[in-house]
């Protein structure tokens, strides 16, 4: 822990970019928030940029964190704002949104500080996209193949399209987007040893994985500044994901073999969305509504063919989920002199219909099913949450929110014996924004938080690349926390800016695996466990130095985690947790030419993951990468990058028991340090 102190102190000294200083005045596109730091288009020209997304990802010592990844919209969690209003869509939130929207329609962006701004939820530092009220309509297109020489197929059709334009009080913007992914890795650095740590098997492995995922998606907005305003967003993408997993076995025993696991996954998702805000009786009524629904079949193959002659043998396992979520909330917020209420109240009605079927490989080369009805089931949730808030300046320099309601829930497994469960938990926060001096902000924020669970770890499901089952748990609960985050800001005015963020959890009821009868092996609920962690955000500019149009950006932190083991009762780290990670990105746009250079090294290090028969780990790097970027290619931006120079693996370590792990001895050991080889990416953006 000392050197990542020594690197947060170091990070904390003359470092990076512009200061921020909050007050809770609401923002507007007529004029900047008091207060907040403003960067207007001029502050970015230099890096070209095609869209406001590509604005916000400049913003010095700013981080973009996306919103929550949980059931219902709840308290606001993404740290991006559009004219003042979070976004109430589950499809990308606020930052996607902006990625549609031009450059040119950016009239400015504010920083504050999340308590300054009278919306329940967020901590921190804040973005707000300030949006031009006359707009002229145009689009944005961005085509980004992407080539690999090992293991994986080519990405050939990653790529967007959109236009936005306004009518009179409506404004629109409609998009045509592939998100696809290319992941691959191999080689023969593949061991697995005996209990005495003696080479048993040699293994030859080819990784990859081709996921693409297109979506179609409208956004309309009403009423401008005027005093009815809504939004609707509409968004369907259908998606594919293909994958394979061969191995050549070569055993000690002369047992050799060709071992492979196919994956293939074609679903669909929809999302609708849409808000009305009216003023009423001194404020503001919002009403809020989201529909998002998911058809996820999944078939998984698994075949072993024994270089001997012998049966070949196997596994399928095939699942097929549908996925539903309905919302409703109701916000109204008013100003009574110095103070900004909120209330809110939400339904949320989530629904999982789940089958599953499990069959093996007969020698005839037919399936013959197995039993296995714990691994379908029909999962319902009915929650209720109910939110007051309050926001006020306390000084010139120091504001204060607080929030505190409570969250109802009813959650069942339909046709199960066990009876619905209900759950009634308070939650709630209290926070402080300070602006000590000029160059100097702060915040502090203590807050009782409420966790969910993944309806999925209710249902038995199988893990057939590893030969694991988990067992099905209807009594899973949600998890609760004591949540204590500080932050602190340095403005070094054309140095830079620096963040560092300190945060310790305190969890009750956490997830982790739990055992299930004599043998088995569940996710379920461990009693306690704390999180602590430090994370140092910077912007170092290095004009006063003479070099100019160069920053250097970083992002470095750690994570010290405990829980006690169900099995052997005694601390270790909670399962699979990021416990150490640095980001770093050279950029240095050359002065009087439209060409930019740079470098990144990415690192991000995890764990011991420990089930009830086996513990182990996996990361992959650090990476290293570089890029050249061409600004202005007869209007079009061009990006080069390369990234992997190092040569970066990834590593996987298995230790695997033949039983529970604090009675059972080592059945054996697996080594994996697979090749991941370089990726060439190109990435050409315009506008019309």
């Amino acid at each position: 822990m000392g050197e990542w102190l020594a690197v947060s102190a170091v990070l904390l000294a003359p470092l990076s970019a512009w200061a921020q200083h909050d007050t809770p005045a609401e923002p507007s596109a007529a004029a900047p928030a008091t207060g907040a730091k403003v960067f207007t288009p001029a502050d970015f020209a230099r890096f070209a940029p095609q869209t406001a997304y590509d604005m916000l990802a400049q913003v010095p010592g700013f981080t973009i964190r996306g919103a929550d990844d949980a059931r219902g919209l709840g308290e606001a969690s993404e740290n991006v704002l559009i004219n003042g209003q979070r976004a109430t869509d589950k499809a990308g939130g606020a930052a996607a949104q902006l990625q549609k929207v031009p450059a040119a329609d950016v009239e400015r962006i504010e920083i504050k500080e999340a308590a300054s701004l009278g919306i329940a939820g967020l901590t921190g530092q804040v973005a707000d996209v300030i949006l031009k009220a006359d707009r002229k309509a145009g689009g944005n297109f961005s085509w980004s193949p992407q080539l690999r020489p090992h293991f994986a197929k080519p990405r050939w059709l990653a790529g967007s399209i959109s236009y936005s334009g306004t009518s009179g009080a409506l404004g629109y913007t409609v998009s045509l987007e592939n998100n696809p992914g290319r992941g691959a890795m191999g080689g023969n650095d593949y061991r697995i040893l005996s209990p005495d740590g003696t080479p048993i098997e040699q293994r030859d492995q080819v990784y990859w994985n081709s996921f693409d995922q297109a979506r179609v998606s409208t956004i309309l907005k009403y009423g401008g500044n005027g005093p009815l305003q809504a939004n609707l967003n509409l968004a369907y993408y259908p998606y594919w994901n293909r994958g394979d997993n061969f191995q050549r076995r070569v055993r000690v025993d002369g047992n050799h073999n060709d071992w492979n696991n196919r994956r293939r996954t074609f679903g669909f998702q929809y999302d609708i969305s849409g808000d009305v805000s009216v003023p009423l009786g001194g404020g503001r009524l919002k009403a809020i509504g989201l529909r998002h629904f998911e058809h996820a079949p999944a078939t998984y193959d698994q075949r072993t063919d024994y270089d001997s002659g012998a049966p070949s043998t196997g596994t399928r396992y095939g699942q097929d989920s549908k996925i539903g979520e309905t919302i409703g909330r109701l916000e109204y917020r008013w100003k009574g002199g110095r103070n900004d209420w909120t209330l809110s109240f939400e339904r949320a009605d989530n629904r999982l219909v789940q089958r599953s079927s499990l069959a093996s490989l007969q020698p005839d080369g037919s399936y013959a099913d197995i039993p296995f009805p714990q691994g379908s089931g029909t999962v319902v949730e009915t929650r209720y949450e109910g939110i007051a808030a309050l926001s006020r300046p306390l000084s010139p320099r120091l504001d204060l929110q607080l929030a505190g309601g409570a969250e109802y829930s009813e959650l069942a497994e339909l046709g199960s014996a066990d009876p619905a469960r209900h759950f009634f938990r308070p939650k709630g926060s209290a926070s402080l924004a300070w602006r000590p001096a000029m160059g100097w902000d702060a915040s502090l924020k203590f807050e009782r938080k409420v966790g969910q669970i993944s309806f999925y770890d209710f249902l038995a499901n199988q893990d057939i690349t590893n030969d694991r089952e988990n067992d099905a748990n209807p009594n899973l609960v949600p998890p609760q926390s004591w949540e204590l985050t500080g932050e602190i800001g340095r403005n070094f005015g054309r140095w830079g800016k620096t963040r560092l963020k300190i945060y310790n959890h305190w969890v009750e009821d956490i997830v982790d695996h739990i055992p299930m009868g004599v043998d088995g092996d569940a996710v379920g609920n461990l009693p306690r466990a704390t999180r602590f962690g430090i994370q140092s955000i910077s912007t170092i500019q290095f004009d006063p130095i003479g070099w100019k149009g160069a920053k250097l950006d970083a992002d470095v932190g750690f994570e010290r985690s405990r829980v006690r083991d169900p099995l052997t009762s005694t601390q270790r780290v909670i399962s699979n947790t990021r416990d150490r990670w640095a980001e770093l990105t050279l950029r240095h746009d050359i002065p009087g030419t439209q060409i930019a250079w740079g470098a990144g090294l990415s690192f991000q290090h995890y764990g011991l993951a420990y089930y009830l028969d086996e513990i182990n780990q996996s990361w992959e790097g650090p990476y290293t990468s570089a890029f050249i970027e061409l600004k202005d290619v007869k209007g079009l931006k061009v990006n080069f990058q390369v990234f992997n120079l190092n040569d970066g693996q990834v590593r996987n370590y298995r230790t695997v028991y033949s039983g529970r792990r604090n009675s059972a001895p080592v059945s054996f050991y697996e080594r994996q340090h697979q090749m991941v080889g370089p990726l060439f990416t190109l990435t050409v953006q315009g506008k019309f």
